[in-house]
């Protein structure tokens, strides 16, 4: 069945995407917020109860990718039933949870069946939108993201005044509302299962992924070592059998190894404003918790509000001038960040907008290009491996940011004139690599980039 048939089955698809992805930034999100209520209630340190939130970033980033390949070989419709139920189980674990390890293993198991989500909207516009309507569907996905992003902090707080944080495992319970529609929109697929799982090459990619992560994270040599042997055995593993975990020949296509670079370095800059927001608005405006999320909410709500926006410009006038218009978004978010930062915390919240509108349109643009470069027996894998790229790239950047703060305070420098400076590198950063995907993507020839 052609891709024009199946549009408007895909546009119901999407809103379903949407809801899902509302779950799944709340869940990701909310736990953020209460990390001092769980230190208290179990008695932990700081670094025990950092791992509600790094159990799973790890398990969420690594598992976009083993779904991504899943979707390849088995039916989506089975993969999302497996995966919002156990998303589920996990948030019922969770709930009922009366000590430390099992409020872990609730997380996990959340983070397992979460990892269908972002994996599936990835692949979704690709197999039921063409080429030219894909960015308002990609779009679509986004707005859930925003949106999540925005009532997260909000029903966390409200929570908390009201009752315990383990009912924050509740809400996400909510994404089996979305399971029947799913089954009814989802079209029936033919697939193959003669190719057998390459499984072995999923563990090397696996431990390759969390040892450089925890290696980041925890500044461990050691890690990194491991990492890098276990990233030795997976490019090895790939290069002798013959249907390994990921197809060398995907990174031979110019146009997608360079997207992903992109896509890397961008998820690092980007990263700065929800990161770096939070802690300029508590370390230079003193301002309080509940405060700092009242003054990032507008920046969500706006986001939100015109993300499918974003996709259409897209569709109407190309990736190139979507990316245009969100670089310049950035830079003038960036710029008017350096400048100001003596002035009104409510200019903060303003030019927070400017930035996140920047930052929606930009991932929309990059996801949208890549998508057209793949192959369509590659999508599942190739936008999986895309998003497991952004989650690496946001682990590094956030230590990298927490570093440098880190630094100028050691050095005794104000912590305006720290995130001042970090803007300016930003700033800066995105001028190049507004440049560097115009010539890449628009000036080289679509059949280069494609070989």
């Amino acid at each position: 069945m052609s891709q024009k048939m199946l549009q408007p089955t895909g546009e119901k698809l999407m809103y379903v995407v949407m809801f899902t992805h509302i779950i799944s930034a709340m869940t990701a999100f909310m736990f953020n917020f209460v990390l001092p209520e769980i230190r208290q209630t179990f008695h932990l340190t700081t670094v025990q109860v950092s791992w509600v939130t790094s159990s799973y970033i790890l398990i969420y980033g690594m598992g976009t990718v083993l779904y991504g390949k899943l979707a390849d070989q088995y039916k989506l419709k089975n993969l999302l039933t497996f995966g919002l139920l156990f998303f589920a189980f996990g948030s019922i674990v969770g709930l009922i949870s009366q000590t430390y390890s099992m409020v872990l293993v609730g997380r996990c198991l959340q983070a397992v069946g979460a990892a269908v989500i972002p994996a599936t909207s990835n692949i979704i516009p690709i197999r039921y939108f063409s080429p030219e309507k894909r960015g308002a569907a990609i779009g679509m996905a986004f707005v859930g993201l925003s949106i999540g992003g925005a009532i997260g902090p909000i029903l966390s707080a409200f929570i908390i005044s009201i009752t315990n944080w383990h009912w924050l495992f509740l809400s996400p319970c909510f994404v089996l509302c979305a399971l029947p529609f799913y089954q009814k929109y989802l079209r029936e697929e033919e697939r193959s299962f003669t190719k057998q799982m390459d499984w072995l090459g999923c563990i090397f990619l696996a431990i390759a992924v969390t040892t450089l992560l925890l290696s980041i994270t925890k500044s461990s040599w050691i890690l990194s070592l491991v990492g890098g042997c276990s990233i030795g055995l997976f490019v090895i593993r790939i290069y002798t059998i013959t249907n390994p975990f990921i197809q060398p020949r995907l990174f031979a296509s110019r146009g997608y190894s360079i997207g992903l670079i992109l896509a890397f370095i961008l998820s690092g800059i980007l990263l700065s404003l929800p990161f770096l927001t939070p802690l300029l608005l508590s370390q230079v405006y003193r301002l309080q918790p509940q405060d700092i999320a009242f003054m990032m909410v507008p920046a969500a709500i706006v986001s939100a509000i015109l993300g499918r926006t974003g996709g259409r410009i897209a569709d109407r006038k190309g990736n190139l001038y979507l990316f245009v218009i969100s670089s310049l978004l950035l830079i003038i978010s960036f710029v008017l960040l350096n400048m100001f930062l003596k002035f009104s915390p409510w200019f903060i919240s303003i030019f927070l907008v400017l930035g996140t509108i920047g930052q929606t349109f930009i991932m929309i643009a990059i996801s949208n290009s890549i998508s057209t470069i793949l192959p369509r027996g590659q999508a599942g894998i190739g936008m999986g491996i895309l998003s497991m790229v952004i989650f690496i790239a946001q682990a590094v950047a956030s230590v990298s940011y927490g570093k440098l703060i880190d630094l100028g305070g050691k050095m005794g420098i104000h912590e305006g004139f720290i995130y001042s400076n970090i803007f300016l590198i930003l700033t800066i950063a995105q001028v190049l690599i507004l440049f560097g995907y115009y010539f890449l993507f628009y000036h080289c020839s679509k059949k280069s980039l494609l070989h």
